[in-house]
């Protein structure tokens, strides 16, 4: 019976042929715990380790290749049950959004469609010269705020159930929302700038949704930014998806934030509701895409949203 020849067959993998030994029990020894190991490894025991890898000679580069797949393979798992882990945590928070947000907005916009009533009158019957008018449009701006973190706050807990759209082209939906942003920096030094990709074929997409998915990417980066600043739009083919990135020189974000900042209502700004970044991801992943994010504190963030061309392709692509 040839000992050799399980290292043999490694050899064809791409290890180091085995120097002759002097002693065929030390081989037989060898290849039989490494056929021991390899047995655990594939019950899923990724623990093990096989103890000829500190020899200084072929066989012992064979053992440190064997321990180091195990160690990949050992750490491919924990990322994957992290990444499980992190799923269930989203899902079972948004199931409590959406609890939260439906009695939300019964209880609240009733009285506050009443309340936003009593104003109106009340501001038709006061002098054009009273004071109490300016009052009066604060209240109405409250008003419209508080209506509109009810708004978020129902679209991030509804589930977004993107219906199939034709292809269209992503370069005037991207456009448009770079448009609007615009407009709300007319007195500030920020320069948008939209780099389009003429080549894109038309994406199966919601423009609405990605209109404003765009719109909350592009206003968090100009609340990111003190003074002047710039923020860039760029449109390209990845690999067969469409690819937008907006790239701003604000001021970034901590690396203890960044894990947290998808999460509904989780936000570093006195002003915000902490769901449009919520928002935004959850349209992304509608269109069966994704959404990443980069940071560097002090220089500038970096969101890098990816769209299939097709959404039937995508769907039928996951598992």
């Amino acid at each position: 019976m040839d000992m050799l020849s399980p290292l043999i067959l490694l050899h064809d993998n791409g290890y180091k042929a085995l120097a002759p030994s002097n002693s065929g029990d030390d081989l037989r020894v060898v290849v039989l715990e490494l056929q021991g190991k390899a047995v655990r490894v594939g019950e899923g025991d990724l623990a093990v380790r096989v103890g000829f890898a500190n020899r200084n000679d072929e066989i012992g580069d064979l053992g440190r290749s064997f321990n180091h797949m195990v160690q990949q393979l050992s750490d491919s798992r924990e990322e994957v049950e992290r990444q499980h882990r992190n799923q269930m945590s989203r899902a079972e928070h948004l199931a409590t959004v959406g609890e939260v947000a439906t009695g939300l907005a019964h209880e609240i916009r009733n009285p506050l469609a009443g309340i936003a009533g009593v104003v109106e009158i009340i501001g038709r019957d006061l002098p054009l010269t009273s004071p109490a008018r300016a009052v009066i449009n604060d209240v109405h701006l409250e008003i419209a705020r508080i209506d509109h973190i009810l708004t978020d706050l129902l679209q991030t807990a509804r589930p977004h159930l993107t219906q199939v759209c034709p292809p269209s082209d992503l370069n005037t939906t991207v456009e448009h929302a770079v448009v609007l942003a615009r407009l709300q920096v007319l007195s500030r030094q920020i320069k948008i700038e939209l780099y389009k990709d003429p080549n894109l074929p038309n994406v199966e997409h919601d423009s609405d949704q990605i209109h404003q998915l765009l719109l909350n990417l592009l206003l968090n980066a100009v609340q990111a930014i003190d003074g002047a600043g710039e923020i860039r739009v760029e449109i390209s083919l990845l690999k067969g998806d469409a690819k937008i990135v907006v790239i701003d020189t604000g001021r970034g974000i901590a690396p203890e934030h960044l894990p947290n900042i998808f999460r509904p209502f989780y936000t570093t700004k006195g002003n915000g509701t902490g769901l449009g970044l919520s928002m935004a991801r959850r349209i992304a992943e509608g269109h069966h895409g994704r959404i990443d994010v980069t940071s560097e504190v002090g220089k500038g963030t970096k969101f890098l949203v990816v769209i299939p061309l097709q959404q039937a392709t995508a769907r039928a692509a996951t598992p």
